[in-house]
């Protein structure tokens, strides 16, 4: 199964949606896309997702949302629990799309950061 976290309105993630179901996913996998602004992900659950990153937490956030700042989230001394209910809170915060196949993820900025998943 591969699970794409996908925002309909950024091209980006249009991008990876589209690479994942022309190019990469060639043995023809079921894929389950996530509008996660419609449907937020529980703190558990991006805890699970950052584990399968890897990587700083900041890395899945989009620092560059009003949101971030509003909430106090770019001073210093933010804990990992601290963002993690910010993005449950927020889900505009979550970084944009994430791919997940196999135990492993990939955010796709740029789309073709997802191919490294199919390898």
């Amino acid at each position: 199964m591969i699970t794409i976290y996908h925002n309909a309105r950024c091209s980006k993630s249009r991008a990876t949606c589209e690479l994942v179901s022309s190019t990469y996913n060639k043995a023809n996998e079921p894929v389950e896309v996530v509008e996660y602004l419609k449907t937020p992900l529980t703190v558990g659950q991006l805890k699970a997702l950052h584990a399968m990153l890897g990587g700083p937490l900041l890395d899945m956030i989009r620092t560059s949302e009003a949101e971030y700042a509003a909430l106090g989230l770019d001073a210093n001394g933010a804990t990992d629990d601290q963002l993690y209910e910010a993005i449950a809170s927020h889900p505009i915060l979550l970084q944009r799309p994430i791919v997940v196949r196999n135990g492993r993820a990939a955010i796709g900025r740029p789309p073709e950061n997802v191919a490294v998943l199919f390898e």
